[in-house]
Order: C-alpha cells, then structure tokens, then sequence
C-alpha cells in the first residue's frame, strides 16, 4: 500500500514471517526518505525506493525489538540495521532511552545514533516528522506522526495494542501513552500499525476510540484488569 500526493511519499510494506510493516516516508519534491523499522529484507526496502527514485536519508525506530530492527530472536538471525549501513549508510533515530542499547547490540559508533525525546522533530527533505514518546510496549517506544498519519509501532494497533508482559514493558506506561497522547490526536488521523493484525491495513484514531477497547478506558484500574494485572 501506497499513499502518495504532492505533499507526501508514503509506502507500507509487509516483511516477514512475523507480519511486520515497515515504512517509507518523504519529500516528494526533494526526493529524499527515510524508512521506519529496516528489518526482514533490507535489498526488498531499497529496492522499493529505487524504483520509486527515492534517496534514503535515515532510518526511524518505533522500538528495540529484533522483528523491527534486526538482530537474534529465539535462534533466528533477522536481518535489519546493520545490513541496511552496509549498503546505505544513514543515521539512526531511536528514542534515547534505547539508543545506546541499540547503538551496542550492532556495534555502531555514537555518529551513526541520533537519540530522539518527546519534542524531537525530524525534517525529511521539507516534510516534517514529530516524533512522540510512548512508552509501554518498550521504555522507548516511539510513533511518528506525519501529514495526517501515525505510524504507531508496536503502541497502537488496529483494534488492540502492544503487549506489556516483555523484559521492560510497563501497562501503567502503555495506558497515559494511549489515552493521554494517541486519543488526544485528531480523530481523522489514519493510523499505520507496525504490524499485519487485522483485516483492515489501517484504520484513523477516531475508529480505534469507538471500537478498540484499549482506547476507551477512563481508569487505570480497569485497563490492568484487562491486561491481567491486579487493579
């Protein structure tokens, strides 16, 4: 799937056998892009912005998860970032909290790293991307907000949301980031998982406040009981 109009280049491309969507953002005008969680098959990604005659300018990481970066899972190798320097080198932006981690886990220097917050904005030729910290899934956890569209990682998806039972997940993180953050966007905002879970390729945040259960809690209490945590 594509969204492509004067102001935005936008491709969704499913990688993977674990239904990752990974992402290609920029500047029609410039032509120059970058891409959202580089894993599985990084010459399938670059070959994709060839054809479309667009230059890689940097890679954007939701969180620090293998499927979506690249690295060791369960005895798998997955291809990812350190295969996408080999061939392009750009810059990766990856929220602070797990930017020396990532930085460590590939052997990458500190130049190659640029560390995001809550405030960051990313320019991608004349197309500006803001980047927002929602932790839960991960400590880092990061969607990106751009033209009207969310790409929401493992935060957000289309009638559920992350889990909160890995090695540095937090539910109580996960509730403020969706109801305080994401359900504070306008409702016409189109939201692009990071993963194929639904019928649907995407949805708008205003279809995840009516019908997505994990949207439409008023109490904490209530969102840790349905994630299996004592109220």
């Amino acid at each position: 799937m594509s969204g492509r109009d004067d102001k935005l280049y936008l491709r969704q491309l499913q990688l993977g056998p674990m239904a990752n969507y990974v992402y290609l953002v920029g500047d029609p005008e410039t032509r120059k892009a970058v891409v959202v969680d580089p894993a599985w098959d990084v010459q399938a990604i670059l070959d994709q912005l060839d054809r479309d005659g667009m230059t890689l300018e940097g890679a954007l990481v939701t969180h620090f998860h293998p499927d979506h970066i690249g690295g060791d899972l369960m005895g798998h190798h997955i291809i990812g970032i350190p295969e996408l320097l080999a061939k392009r080198p750009v810059k990766i932006h990856v929220h602070k909290s797990e930017a020396e981690y990532v930085r460590r886990m590939f052997g990458l220097s500190a130049a190659e790293v640029s560390p995001t917050d809550g405030e960051s904005s990313i320019e991608v030729g004349r197309v500006p991307l803001r980047v927002i910290h929602t932790p839960g899934h991960t400590p880092g956890s990061s969607c990106f907000l751009v033209g009207g569209n969310l790409i929401s990682g493992d935060t957000l998806f289309i009638g559920s949301c992350g889990r909160v039972d890995l090695p540095g997940a937090s539910p109580e993180d996960l509730y403020y980031s969706l109801t305080g953050k994401l359900a504070k966007l306008p409702d016409d905002t189109v939201l692009y998982p990071g993963h194929d879970y639904a019928s649907a390729k995407t949805s708008t945040i205003g279809e995840e406040k009516q019908s997505n259960v994990f949207m439409r809690f008023t109490r904490l209490e209530d969102f840790l009981r349905l994630m299996g945590y004592p109220g």
